[in-house]
């Protein structure tokens, strides 16, 4: 017996969706009026070289997209992050796999990532600052030292977290060990490995300007400390609030998407 499509079922469900992802955007928008309003009732009462109001940060913000060297700057900044974010994952990823799947390893080598957990961005870029000086390298090995661990202690959770019975039922099929990592450990570790990419990414951007503010000519974080060196705190705000939308831009418009995108399956279980 043929069976018709369903139609009017599936009327309820999108429209419940919608009204969440309306009521979601209703709260970000009020809790972005609620900042400007704030921004604006304490720029009343305080100096603009300490706190420029909204419009003298906008007419700023325009001055800079004018000037020769705003999209370089941007462009560089974003270079330099993706450069040293994309290091961290080819090499956090295949080590957090093979210390999750080996507890020996792991356990043995656990000192070592508790170690580059509690060294500062600021002490990474003074030792890049010596080894590579003023260069792209100082700012890119900063952002992999900072992003690396985070992307290999999430991966290696998930490894851990991989069923020893599939394991062991790969092996009694004579799978190679390259098989079984990727069949069954890469399968099972993605959605930590996303988890652990989202966080090191926006790291990498925050510890990007201090590596550029010390070991660096040109990017978003020299020219807030050549703003800052020279009293233009509404430039400071403006270069702040392009680094802060960019930021949103890529975690909500890119990795969200993108990360709900490739496990829309869970939400089917």
């Amino acid at each position: 017996m043929a069976t018709l499509p369903s139609t009017g079922s599936d009327f309820p469900a999108q429209t419940s969706r919608w009204a969440k992802i309306m009521s979601l955007a209703l709260q970000r928008l009020s809790l972005l009026v609620v900042f400007l309003l704030l921004w604006w009732l304490a720029s009343q009462r305080m100096p603009a070289f300490i706190l420029p109001g909204i419009g003298k940060t906008w007419a700023a913000l325009l001055d800079l997209i004018k000037s020769g060297t705003f999209s370089e700057d941007l462009g560089i900044t974003f270079y330099r992050v993706v450069a040293g974010f994309t290091l961290a994952a080819i090499v956090g990823t295949p080590l957090g796999i093979v210390l999750g799947s080996n507890r020996r390893v792991g356990t043995y080598c656990e000192p070592v990532l508790s170690v580059l957990n509690t060294v500062s961005a600021a002490i990474w870029a003074i030792f890049a600052l010596i080894w590579f000086g003023i260069s792209n390298g100082t700012t890119i090995f900063v952002v992999f030292m900072e992003a690396m661990p985070l992307i290999l202690t999430n991966v290696w959770q998930g490894a851990q977290s991989v069923n020893a019975e599939y394991v062991e039922l790969a092996r009694s099929f004579q799978m190679s060990r390259a098989k079984v990592m990727r069949k069954i450990y890469l399968p099972t570790v993605l959605p930590y490995f996303f988890s652990g990419a989202r966080l090191a990414f926006g790291f990498g951007w925050r510890v990007s300007l201090v590596a550029e503010t010390i070991g660096s000519s040109n990017g978003i974080g020299y020219r807030l400390r050549q703003a800052a060196d020279l009293v233009q705190t509404d430039q400071v705000f403006a270069w702040t609030l392009t680094l802060v939308a960019l930021m949103v831009l890529l975690e909500y418009g890119i990795l969200k998407p993108l990360e709900n995108y490739l496990f829309r399956w869970k939400r089917r279980i």
